[in-house]
C-alpha cells in the first residue's frame, strides 16, 4: 500500500512541474522549494496543492506509519526478513529516524532538512558498504521507489508475492483445451478424470493437429484439472455442478424490501413425502408458497398434486386473508397473544379477532420464475386485478428468488422429515418402502402445514437480525411489528484507508454470495475474480484477510492478495435507501427482542405446540372411533386413513339407489327348490398325463 502523508512539512520531497523538489520552508501561504539543481523557487500553497501532477513522493512526513499487519503472512521467512531489513534502512534514510523510535533524534547524515535525497542515498550506500552489505546507488534508489509505491510488500521479490492460478508454466493451448472440456462437462453426467483427459487430447488434435501439442503427464494433468475446476464440482455431484453453473458470474444482487409486501416471491417445489390422494393412490404432492422478503413471512402455502395457474392465483388471495384459528390449535398461536400489533389491526378488520398469529400482507410486487402456472394469463390477470406488479425472473436463474427457495427448503427439513411416508430428497436417501408408510391425505396434510406455518412465524429466523445485536435473531412476526412501527435510514460514512490496517481482522472465504462476518453478508463486484478461490496467502493459503470495524457495520475491507490494495464490500442490507433500518426501527426491534422472554408462558406453549404437532404428524391420523387407540398398529392406521381418503366425499354426491331384493324361486308345494350340487373333481396328474398320449 503506498504511504500517504497526513500533512506537508519542511524536508518533504514533492513532485511539481515535472521535477522533484524539496520543501525548504513553509511560511503562511507560501512554500519555498529547492529542486535537484539547487535552484530555489517560491510557490503559493493553494497553487501547489491544486497543480496537476503534484505528488508528495517521500513518505517522510508520516509521523506514525500504519503497520501493514498480515501482508507478509505466508511468504518465505528469508523474504520477510529481507523486506523488513530494507524497510528499516529506507525509513531511516527518508526520515532520519529509526522505525523503532519514530520520535527520537534525527541522525545528521539523514536529516531531510539539511541534506538532499541524493546525499542521503549516498550516505546510506557508504553505511551499508562499511557494514559488509554493499549496495549500489541504483539498487538503493530502486528499492526506495518500490517502498514508496507498495510499502513493505513492495520490497518482496515480485516472483514470490505473485499469486499463481495453479497452472504454473503449462502450455496455454493445453489450458484452453482443458477449460473447454470442463465447460462442456457442466450439463453432462459425472465421469472420471481419465475421460476428461481423453477429451482434452481430442480437442488438441482437432484444433492444432495430431501430436503437435504435447500432452502433460498424468500427474501434471491432475494438477491442472484441480486448478481449472476449482469450485465447480466437475468430478463431484452433477446436481451441484449444474446449480453452480446457474449462478451469475458477478456478485449476487440484493433487493432489500423496506416494508411488508413490497416484494414477495412465489414458487413451487415437489414435497419429499408421499400422501394418499383422493382416489386412494399414493404419490407425491407439490408445495406452492409465497414469502415476504422484508419479514420472511410465509404468507400462504398450498398443497396440490400439481400446481395450476388457478392455484397460484388462489395463493395471492390466501395471503391477503386472515388465517383463522382451527379447532385443536394451541391458544398460544392466536394473534391476540402474539407480538403483532393486534389492537391496531383489529380496528381495520374484525376477522382478526379470531385469527392465528400470521400477518395479513398485501403484495405490491410478485417475483416468480417462468413456469407455466405463473406466466399464464390466469395468474397475470389475477395480479392485474389485485393491483400487483408482476416481475418474472431471468430464464433458468433460481438465484433471482433465493428467499422462497430457501423457505421451501426449510419446510422440507423442519416439517416434511417428521411425516410418515417421507421419501428423502433423492433415491440415495430413500427408505425401503416409503409408500407403505404413507397415511396422510392431501387435505389432512394441508391442515398440519397451516398449523406449522403459524409456529414458523414465531420462530427466530437467521435472516432477520438486528445489526446492533446480530447474535439474536428475530422472528417473522417480530420483524413485521418492527417495520410497521418504524421508518427511516441513517447512512454511515466511509473511513480512511490508513485506519483499515488498525481494524480487527479475520480470515474468511469469498463465497458465491460474498463474505460473512458476524452473521452479516458483505459483497462487491470487485470480488468476482476471487469467488470460491484460495487467496494463496496467509498461514493456510486459502482464507482472505478481511478487516472490519466493530462500530461501523456498513462495510468490510478485503485485502486483495493478487493486485494489492483493498476491496470494499458493502453490507447487503444497505443496498436500498431510504428504508426503515435506522435507529427508530432497530430501537423498536431491540425492544421487541428484549420483551420476548417476558411472557414465558406463551413461549413455552408455542414450544409445546410445535412438539405436539410434529408428534401428531409422525403418529398419523387417528380413526374416528377407536376404543383402544394404543393397541392399533401402523398398518391399522394406514388402512383407516386410506379408507377415509377414498370413502369420504370431497363434494356432494347423490344418494345411491337401493338394490332390489332378489325374489326366491318357489316350487309348486311352496317350498324353495335347492340348487343341484355339482361336485368338483380332484385333479389327478397321472390321469391328465395319460390324456396327452
Amino acid at each position: 500500500m503506498p504511504l500517504r502523508p497526513r500533512l506537508l512539512r519542511a524536508g518533504d520531497l514533492v513532485r511539481f512541474d515535472g521535477r522533484l523538489h524539496t520543501v525548504a520552508a513553509l511560511e503562511g501561504t507560501a512554500v519555498r522549494l529547492v529542486d535537484e539543481s539547487q535552484s530555489a523557487s517560491v510557490v503559493m500553497l493553494a497553487h501547489l496543492l491544486t497543480f496537476d501532477g503534484f505528488e508528495v513522493v517521500t513518505p517522510a512526513s508520516v509521523r506514525a506509519v500504519v503497520p501493514a499487519a498480515g501482508v507478509l503472512e505466508g511468504l518465505p521467512c528469508k523474504a520477510v526478513d529481507r523486506a523488513e531489513w530494507w524497510q528499516r534502512h529506507l525509513v531511516e534514510m527518508l526520515t532520519g529516524r529509526t522505525v523503532d523510535d519514530p520520535h527520537g533524534p534525527v541522525r545528521g547524515e539523514y536529516d531531510p532538512a539539511v541534506r538532499s535525497l541524493r546525499q542521503r542515498e549516498l550516505a546510506k550506500a557508504d553505511e551499508l558498504a562499511a557494514a559488509g552489505h554493499p549496495a549500489s546507488l541504483a539498487l538503493i534508489q530502486r528499492m526506495r521507489g518500490r517502498f514508496e509505491r507498495g510499502g513493505v510488500l513492495g520490497l518482496v521479490d515480485p516472483r514470490l508475492r505473485a499469486a499463481s492460478d495453479g497452472t504454473g508454466r503449462a502450455d496455454p493451448r493445453v489450458i484452453a483445451a482443458l477449460r473447454k472440456v470442463v465447460d462442456e462437462q457442466t450439463g453432462r453426467s459425472t465421469v472420471s478424470a481419465q475421460v476428461l483427459r481423453r477429451r482434452m487430447e481430442r480437442v488438441l488434435d482437432a484444433e492444432h493437429g495430431p501430436g503437435v501439442v504435447p500432452v502433460p503427464s498424468r500427474t501434471s494433468f491432475y494438477r491442472l484439472l484441480a486448478a481449472v475446476t476449482s469450485g465447480r464440482h466437475t468430478l463431484g455431484s452433477a446436481r451441484t455442478r449444474r446449480s453452480l453453473a446457474k449462478q451469475p458470474d458477478g456478485m449476487f444482487g440484493q433487493l432489500t424490501a423496506a416494508r411488508p409486501g413490497e416484494v414477495m416471491e412465489i414458487d413451487s417445489t415437489p414435497l419429499d413425502v408421499l400422501v394418499v390422494h383422493d382416489d386412494g393412490t399414493v404419490d407425491t404432492v407439490e408445495l406452492t408458497g409465497i414469502v415476504d422478503i422484508a419479514t420472511r413471512t410465509l404468507a400462504a402455502a398450498v398443497l396440490r398434486p400439481s400446481t395450476k395457474a388457478v392455484d397460484a392465483a388462489l395463493l395471492l388471495a390466501r395471503a391477503m386473508t386472515p388465517e383463522p384459528m382451527r379447532p385443536g390449535w394451541a391458544d398460544a398461536l392466536r394473534m391476540s397473544r402474539s407480538v403483532l400489533p393486534h389492537t391496531s389491526l383489529l380496528a381495520l378488520d374484525e376477522r382478526l379477532a379470531k385469527a392465528a398469529a400470521v400477518p395479513v400482507i398485501t403484495p405490491e410486487t410478485i417475483v416468480c420464475d417462468r413456469g407455466k402456472a405463473y406466466i399464464s394469463d390466469t395468474f397475470r390477470s389475477a395480479c392485474q386485478a389485485l393491483g400487483i406488479s408482476f416481475q418474472p425472473c431471468h430464464p433458468d436463474t433460481p438465484t433471482d428468488k433465493p428467499h422462497i427457495e430457501k423457505t421451501l427448503g426449510s419446510v422440507a427439513t423442519m416439517f416434511t422429515q417428521y411425516l410418515p411416508g417421507h421419501k428423502g430428497r433423492s433415491t440415495e436417501h430413500r427408505g425401503a418402502d416409503p409408500a407403505g408408510e404413507a397415511v396422510w391425505s392431501v387435505h389432512q396434510l394441508q391442515e398440519l402445514l397451516q398449523e406449522w406455518i403459524v409456529i414458523w412465524q414465531n420462530r427466530p429466523h437467521d435472516g432477520l437480525r438486528d445489526p446492533l445485536m446480530p447474535g439474536k435473531a428475530m422472528s417473522p412476526n417480530e420483524k413485521y411489528a418492527a417495520l410497521v412501527a418504524a421508518a427511516g435510514h441513517v447512512p454511515i460514512a466511509l473511513t480512511a484507508e490508513e485506519y483499515i490496517e488498525l481494524l480487527p481482522r479475520h480470515r474468511r472465504t469469498i463465497n458465491s454470495y460474498g463474505v460473512r462476518i458476524n452473521h452479516r453478508t458483505y459483497d462487491s463486484a470487485e470480488l468476482d475474480p476471487f469467488r470460491r478461490q484460495p487467496s494463496r496467502a496467509g498461514p493456510d493459503g486459502r482464507g482472505w484477510e478481511v478487516h472490519y470495524d466493530p462500530y461501523d457495520i456498513s462495510r468490510v475491507w478485503v485485502r486483495n492478495h493478487r493486485q494489492g490494495g483493498w476491496i470494499t464490500a458493502i453490507w447487503r442490507h444497505l443496498r436500498t435507501a431510504p428504508m426503515p433500518m435506522g435507529e427508530l426501527a432497530w430501537d423498536h426491534a431491540r425492544r421487541i427482542l428484549a420483551e420476548r422472554g417476558a411472557d414465558s408462558v406463551t413461549e413455552e406453549e408455542i414450544a409445546q405446540a410445535a412438539v405436539a404437532l410434529l408428534d401428531r404428524a409422525t403418529d398419523g391420523p387417528e380413526p374416528a372411533k377407536a376404543p383402544k387407540p394404543s393397541r392399533r398398529g401402523r398398518r391399522d392406521r394406514k388402512v383407516a386413513a386410506r379408507t377415509r381418503a377414498t370413502s369420504a366425499p370431497t363434494w356432494p354426491r347423490p344418494a345411491p339407489e337401493p338394490d332390489p331384493e332378489p325374489q326366491p324361486a318357489a316350487t309348486a308345494g311352496g317350498e324353495e327348490e335347492l340348487a343341484k350340487v355339482v361336485p368338483l373333481e380332484i385333479f389327478d396328474a397321472r390321469k391328465e398325463a395319460e390324456k396327452w398320449w
